[in-house]
C-alpha cells in the first residue's frame, strides 16, 4: 500500500476566524482528505482565544502567536516561535509544505528552511496594495515567491501583480481559481419589491464598503423603498455606522454583524442585486456565493473580479473609487429586473460548471502530485 503524501498547510487564519482563506480552507481540506492526502495546518490563534492545538474533521490543526509576536516585535518570543515550528517541520517530515500567504508571519517558514528540504508551494490570495507586504527587493514577499518551487494565485490579474515583483517565476507559476462546494439551499426566485441590496464581507478599508453606502445615498433619490443590508464585521464598522447615520440612512441600512459562513446563502437569498464595491481583490469567494445563488453582481474593476463576474452577462462591472458608478449600475439593474434576472442565471451556471470546489482540489492535487514525484533514476553508463 503506498503512503499517503504529507501536506503541511500553512495559513494566516483557520476557524473560527471567518475570512475567504478561511472559508475556501474549510471546504478544501476534508476533499484533499479523502482523496488520501495526510494533512497537518499550522496557523494562529486569529481572534478568539482557541488552544495552541486542535483538530478540525481529524486533521491536527497547531497555532502559534506569530501575528502577536511581530505586530509587538517581540524578538524573544519570535526566536521561541521560530524554534517551535522548526521543531513541528522536523516532527511532522511533510513531503510538500503549502503555504497560503498574505502576512508577515511567512517569515516563519522563510527562517527554519534548513529544518525541512520538502517542496513548497506559496498561493497568494490578495492584492499586494492591501496585504500589509511589501514587493520590494529582499523583502519577505520576494523571498517567499523566489523560494517557492511553485506560485500559485487566484486570478489572471494577481499573478501578472506577482510576476512583477518576480519575473523569474513566469515558468514556474500558476492560477488556481477558488471554487464552491453544492449548497443544500435551493436560490428563491428574485424580488424587486422592495429592492434589497447585500454588500457582504469583512468590513475593513479594500472592501470599499463606504463607497456601497455613498451610492446607496444617492439611489434611494429613484428609489425610496430600497433597503441595504452590510453583512460582515471588522474594524471599519464603527466608521460605516456613522457614516450611515451622516446620511440620515439608519432606517434603511442595516447591520448585521459577523455570520456564520453557512448563513450566507439565506441572506444571499433575500437579496435583489449584491454590491462588492472592492478597492482590492484577489477572487472572491463572495462572488462565487452570489453567483451559485443566482444573483447579478455589481462590482469594481478591482483584481480579479473581472474574472469572477462578466460584464453584461452574469453582473455590472464599474470603475473604482465611484460611488456614482456603482449607484448608476444598481438603478440599472433595479430599473431592468428582466435583465438583472437573466444575469442571476447566467451566473449560476458558470459557476456550477468552471468553479468546483472539485476542479479547484483537482488543480492543487496535480500540483502536489507534480512537485513530489520521485526524481527519476540517473542512467547509468558502463565502459566497454
Amino acid at each position: 500500500m503506498n503512503r499517503k503524501t504529507k501536506i503541511l498547510y500553512w495559513t494566516p487564519f483557520f476557524l473560527p476566524d471567518i475570512g475567504g482563506i478561511e472559508t475556501l480552507s474549510a471546504k478544501l481540506l476534508p476533499v484533499l482528505q479523502e482523496e488520501g492526502y495526510d494533512i497537518a495546518v499550522l496557523t494562529s490563534h486569529g481572534r478568539y482565544d482557541v488552544p495552541d492545538r486542535t483538530e478540525f474533521n481529524g486533521i491536527p490543526v497547531f497555532r502559534f502567536d506569530t501575528r502577536s509576536a511581530i505586530g509587538k516585535g517581540d524578538l524573544a518570543r519570535i526566536l521561541e516561535i521560530r524554534s517551535q515550528v522548526a521543531k513541528l517541520k522536523q516532527s511532522l517530515k511533510p513531503d510538500l509544505i503549502h503555504i497560503h500567504m498574505s502576512d508577515p508571519s511567512i517569515y516563519f517558514h522563510l527562517s527554519t528552511v534548513a529544518a525541512c528540504q520538502a517542496p513548497t508551494v506559496v498561493t497568494i490570495h490578495q492584492s499586494i496594495q492591501y496585504s500589509g507586504l511589501k514587493g520590494g527587493r529582499d523583502t519577505l514577499l520576494w523571498n517567499a515567491l523566489n523560494t517557492a518551487d511553485w506560485v500559485t494565485a487566484v486570478s489572471e490579474a494577481l499573478l501578472s501583480e506577482l510576476l512583477n515583483i518576480a519575473p523569474e517565476r513566469r515558468n514556474r507559476s500558476s492560477v488556481i481559481y477558488n471554487g464552491i462546494g453544492p449548497l443544500d439551499i435551493i436560490p428563491v426566485p428574485v424580488l424587486f419589491d422592495p429592492p434589497r441590496i447585500l454588500c457582504l464581507g469583512r468590513l475593513i478599508r479594500s472592501k470599499g464598503v463606504d463607497l456601497a453606502i455613498t451610492a446607496f445615498a444617492s439611489l434611494l433619490g429613484s428609489h425610496p423603498k430600497a433597503q441595504l443590508m452590510i453583512v460582515g464585521e471588522g474594524p471599519e464598522r464603527t466608521e460605516l455606522e456613522k457614516q450611515a447615520t451622516r446620511l440620515g440612512l439608519t432606517e434603511s441600512v442595516a447591520f448585521t454583524g459577523a455570520v456564520r459562513p453557512e448563513e450566507i446563502p439565506a441572506f444571499l437569498n433575500q437579496a435583489s442585486v449584491v454590491v462588492m464595491p472592492s478597492r482590492g481583490e484577489g477572487f472572491p469567494m463572495r462572488a462565487l456565493e452570489a453567483a451559485q445563488m443566482a444573483r447579478p453582481v455589481v462590482a469594481t474593476v478591482a483584481g480579479g473580479l473581472p474574472e469572477a463576474i462578466l460584464h453584461e452577462r452574469t453582473g455590472l462591472i464599474v470603475e473604482s473609487e465611484s460611488s456614482q458608478a456603482i449607484a448608476s449600475a444598481l438603478a440599472f439593474l433595479l430599473d431592468h429586473p428582466h435583465i438583472a434576472l437573466d444575469m442571476g442565471q447566467a451566473a449560476r451556471a458558470r459557476v456550477l460548471k468552471e468553479f468546483t470546489l472539485q476542479s479547484c482540489v483537482d488543480s492543487y492535487s496535480r500540483l502536489y502530485r507534480r512537485l513530489t514525484r520521485p526524481a527519476p533514476e540517473p542512467l547509468l553508463v558502463t565502459e566497454q
